[in-house]
């Protein structure tokens, strides 16, 4: 697995910075990481290739720079009505809130995630965010819908009543109270974020692939289906697992005491 840098479009990076791991970077600093349609493309390229590669167990998504995460929709081409070349047909918002991921990705929120910024972290499985990270969906202050998946995810995510207020006035919300709250899993100094979202991402990594894809599944299911649905989802995650090779290594190496060596298949 190489460790160069690879640049999937002019808003897109992609590197493999440790085993199983790959880091993907928002790379628009000057206009806030905000989404173009060269980061819808590169977005949805990202997803290909992590969802593809068998040796990319977890991916970390970040934006360059301290500023910001990602602005959200670049309202220039909104405002000359290109909105359209902001989405993928298969990606949806930024080629990514919509896209059928198996995998675990992290948000390693940089700095600002407002509107689109906060819709792509809430997409994400998990977040780690800087002290002066800050969230918000503020599109009802200018004429617009969170129509890229925020107006659900964050109601699932946090307190009901909260999570109105928040749409409804458009305010932002601090790293500290979104850790509170239970929507950010970790807030650090910005000087320690990529080492934090790197541990987390490599202590999955220490799991079995496949158990973690298929209990992945079974736990972004628990919103959109009654316990009859997910109980046929658990049984085929489970026997999905026990179809693999590492179904028998773990107890192995458990029997053994040895750390169990998984394959991934």
């Amino acid at each position: 697995m190489s460790n160069d840098l690879r640049q999937l479009s002019a808003g897109v990076t992609l590197q493999y910075v440790a085993a199983h791991v790959a880091w993907v970077t928002l790379s628009r600093p000057k206009a806030r990481n905000a989404v173009d349609d060269d980061v819808a493309l590169g977005l949805e390229q990202a997803v290909a290739i992590t969802e593809t590669d068998v040796d990319i167990w977890c991916t970390v998504l970040t934006g360059a720079g301290e500023q910001a995460f990602c602005a959200g929709a670049d309202l220039r081409m909104i405002a000359e009505g290109e909105a359209a070349s902001l989405s993928t047909p298969s990606g949806g918002f930024a080629g990514f809130v919509n896209q059928p991921r198996q995998k675990p990705w992290i948000a390693a929120v940089n700095g600002y995630a407002l509107a689109g910024g906060t819709e792509i972290a809430l997409a994400c499985d998990l977040i780690v965010a800087a002290e002066h990270a800050a969230f918000g969906l503020p599109e009802v202050q200018r004429g617009l819908v969170a129509a890229a998946g925020g107006l659900y995810r964050l109601t699932r995510a946090i307190p009901r009543a909260l999570a109105i207020e928040l749409i409804l006035t458009g305010e932002h919300l601090s790293a500290q109270r979104a850790q509170q709250i239970g929507l950010v899993n970790h807030v650090v100094p910005m000087a320690e974020l990529q080492a934090r979202a790197l541990a987390l991402a490599q202590r999955i990594c220490a799991n079995a692939p496949i158990a973690v894809r298929e209990s992945l599944t079974v736990a972004r299911a628990a919103f959109d289906h009654d316990d009859r649905a997910l109980r046929q989802i658990s049984s085929h995650a489970m026997r999905t697992v026990a179809n693999s090779n590492d179904f028998k290594e773990g107890p192995r190496a458990f029997l053994e005491k040895r750390p169990p060596r998984w394959s991934g298949t």
